[in-house]
């Protein structure tokens, strides 16, 4: 492609919760002078999130798969370190097995404390982490066109991302139930399809001047142009406890982002799908992840995820090897093979319970699970 193309720049945010090692439980008000040292340690790139028991890192603006796992490594291994020197551990999923949200504050911020007064009960249930991931696109129009094709493939992303089958000491039936959690919030869900930037901005610039809401960075949608960066941002994953999963899955959204713009400058654009059709896609992956089919909606009929993927593969190989991330690319079928963090908790919860474990025994066996994946270290690359 030309000189012209956008720079494909990636950056990861995560969000943890904290846990209490003796008790597993999570922590709601851990010492202040944690953050404080994490945040030095990093340089700024950790912080606050919504809840004073959850951490939020972000990665620099990076130009490779290989600069984010290495940015998400040395932020997730500062956390850990620091938090053993208080008896506490980060967990990289999107929810806890057995914490009660009711019993959890908000940051001492005042962005926080609107937010709960605004959304009551919904944002009391927010105890729960997701995975964002930014694609650098310089140009207004294009992170539109971007936003609007990316939907297609939004239940893809969660199929591989679940995290969240645990809800307050209730194995919900769903993989990610995070989403369900989440979409009590307004704002939320599949975004709206716009044909312009300046279209998008007369729709919310109507909201903020009557008030509804303050400002853009309101708009929670799966995929969204960010309104601080000039970015893709999509949102939609849950928070992956293994880092590989992490970087398979921030792989796949820049392979997917080049890919459309390939189609772009062919003057061409990914089939048209009325919402109604992915967003049943989109209720499948939370509900199942990839243990049931999902509707190839240009056959018209379900098909194996298995399938998908390596339709999935096969469809940005070229951008995955220009970029030099195929290797991550190709880790969806390892996701598939071992399960996703969902899978592999709601496996070790069962495998508690026949051993004779209690309940209670077995979901601190999915927490003891979960602090060891977050503190693993990723496969090394072979390529460094």
């Amino acid at each position: 492609m030309s000189n012209n193309e956008p720079p494909f720049t990636v950056g990861v945010e995560e969000e943890y919760l904290l846990v209490d090692l003796q008790t597993r439980d999570v922590d709601e008000n851990p010492p202040s002078t944690l953050l404080q040292v994490c945040t030095e340690r990093s340089g700024g790139h950790i912080n606050p999130e919504f809840l004073r028991s959850q951490l939020e890192v972000s990665t620099r603006v990076c130009h490779s798969i290989a600069e984010v796992r290495t940015d998400l490594t040395k932020l997730r291994k500062i956390i850990v370190d620091v938090g053993a020197d208080y008896g506490l551990a980060p967990v990289a999923a999107s929810t806890h097995p057995f914490a009660r949200s009711t019993r959890q504050m908000p940051t001492e911020k005042e962005q926080f404390f609107a937010l709960a007064r605004e959304m009551q009960t919904a944002a009391r249930r927010m105890m729960v982490n997701g995975m964002h991931v930014h694609i650098g696109i310089d140009d207004d129009d294009l992170r539109v066109d971007l936003m609007n094709q990316l939907s297609y493939f939004v239940p893809h992303l969660v199929a591989l991302s679940c995290s969240s089958p645990f809800w307050e000491g209730e194995l919900t039936g769903l993989m990610s139930f995070r989403l369900n959690a989440f979409s009590s919030l307004p704002r939320t869900g599949l975004p709206e399809r716009f044909a312009s930037y300046s279209e998008l901005r007369r729709h919310l610039d109507m909201l903020i001047r009557n008030g509804v809401i303050e400002n853009t960075t309101k708009m929670w949608w799966d995929v969204r142009p960010n309104p601080r960066y000039p970015t893709v941002e999509v949102r939609v994953m849950d928070c992956c406890t293994c880092i590989d999963d992490s970087m398979c899955l921030a792989a796949l959204v820049v392979c997917l982002a080049r890919m459309l713009y390939r189609l772009r400058r062919s003057n061409q654009s990914w089939r048209w799908y009325k919402n109604v059709l992915i967003a049943e896609n989109r209720w499948r992956a939370m509900r199942y992840s990839f243990d049931e089919n999902l509707l190839d909606l240009a056959r018209g009929e379900l098909v194996p995820f298995a399938q998908m993927v390596e339709e999935l593969i096969a469809l940005v190989r070229e951008d995955a090897e220009a970029l030099g991330c195929l290797r991550e690319v190709e880790y969806s079928r390892t996701i598939l093979e071992r399960g996703t963090s969902a899978h592999r908790q709601i496996r070790t919860y069962n495998e508690a319970r026949e051993a004779g474990a209690s309940e209670r025994e077995a979901l601190v066996a999915v927490v003891d699970f979960l602090t060891r994946e977050t503190a693993r270290a990723p496969t090394p690359d072979p390529a460094v």
